[in-house]
């Protein structure tokens, strides 16, 4: 079993893009389909974790005072 702990998000999603393309490619047995669909999904959760733990930094900024504050941008009307 391959360990993707260790894997950037730009490692994990140019993997996720490989296995997408063999997929779309549609010439691969049905086992092998099935192993790429299992990685597939493995990656996307990995990448998914990734970019939620990112948005929730990006939503907190440190003020002047050295506390963590909530980050919000407040759209114009």
């Amino acid at each position: 079993m391959t360990d993707y702990t260790n894997l950037s998000f730009e490692e994990a999603l140019k993997q996720l893009e490989e296995i997408v393309s063999k997929m779309e490619d549609g010439d691969i047995p049905l086992e092998k389909a099935m192993e790429y669909y299992t990685t597939g999904a493995k990656l996307s959760k990995i990448c998914h974790e990734m970019l939620t733990n990112a948005d929730k930094q990006l939503q907190e900024i440190m003020n002047e005072d050295g506390e963590i504050t909530s980050f919000s941008i407040q759209e114009e009307e």
